[in-house]
């Protein structure tokens, strides 16, 4: 649409007149469109605004008018005891943290190394193939604090010598043992999701076999697996709370302590925010980073 001298610019839908751009205009039809896309937007945002103030309210008034709140809140929700609690849970948190980083390069390194021995060809890589496959079953299939138990108070009981004792090395191998298995099978997801073509054409250009895998075949599927990795990475985070059963001082040891001191529940209540909070952010980049993969997809581009 163009304007012409002693014509009338349409307005736009916040009611100014629109500018035109090299001579086009939108047509009011269209104004009309946008506007009725804004208010249906802000309908729904209002709505949902609404519902989540009033789900909030009816679940407040049913936990505080509960018989036994008073008794809950004393027990779980003391103020004194959680201002006691958080430093110690902040100080062993640290430990926490450094788990996440040393046990998070370990297992993606170890799952990427099974993951390849377990798309290995030939018969020769037979008994490699094998024994990657027993790996993955054993760690997938074997619950995580047993594994814990079996490490962190097994290998002390053997009295080996030259083998650490430490709770935290032990608590850190059997975390590292049993999440490389679920990695080890995303990466083996992504490099089967990768088309048999790709490779013969890296073999047609004068590549080996190892360089197809290393330069064609990995980066396509370690990027298609970007999602569930950080996914894996949110509940390692999490479970490194476990290493506690050996008597490492760690976020939900430090809370421990002072509830046995104290018989109050409140530290718990504290640790439990507090991997909350340093979750929540790895959550929502996992969630970004799953969107902007989608979004790439669908406008063709590559993965």
């Amino acid at each position: 649409m163009t304007v012409t001298k002693g014509e009338s610019v349409p307005e736009r839908a916040d009611g100014a007149a629109a500018v035109p751009v090299d001579g086009y205009v939108p047509s009011e039809r269209r104004l009309e469109r946008e506007r009725h896309k804004r208010a249906r937007a802000r309908r729904a945002t209002a709505v949902a605004a609404l519902s989540t103030l009033v789900t909030a309210a009816v679940l407040y008034l049913v936990v505080v008018h509960a018989p036994g709140w008073p008794r809950t809140k004393e027990t779980f929700f003391s103020a004194g005891y959680a201002r006691e609690a958080l430093p110690k849970v902040l100080e062993g948190l640290w430990l926490n943290v450094r788990l996440l980083v040393v046990c998070g390069a370990a297992v993606l390194v170890l799952g990427m190394l099974i993951a390849i021995a377990r798309t290995l060809r030939g018969p020769v890589f037979f008994p490699l193939r094998v024994l990657a496959a027993a790996y993955t079953d054993f760690f997938r299939g074997l619950p995580l604090i047993i594994n814990l138990m079996i490490v962190v108070l097994g290998v002390p009981a053997l009295r080996l010598q030259g083998v650490t004792v430490d709770p935290v090395l032990l608590g850190g191998t059997a975390l590292t043992l049993t999440y490389s298995a679920y990695v080890a099978e995303v990466f083996r997801a992504g490099i089967e999701s990768v088309h048999p073509s790709q490779r013969a054409a890296a073999r047609s250009l004068g590549l080996t076999n190892r360089q197809a895998l290393r330069y064609v075949v990995l980066p396509q599927a370690v990027r298609r697996q970007v999602p569930p990795l950080l996914n894996d990475l949110v509940s390692l985070q999490k479970d490194t709370g476990l290493v506690s059963i050996g008597g490492a001082v760690d976020a939900v040891r430090a809370a421990d302590i002072i509830v046995g001191r104290s018989l109050n529940y409140t530290p718990y209540i504290v640790a439990g925010l507090v991997f909350v909070a340093l979750t929540i952010p790895m959550t929502r980049l996992t969630d970004w980073v799953t969107a902007r993969l989608d979004r790439r997809r669908d406008q063709g581009g590559t993965l």
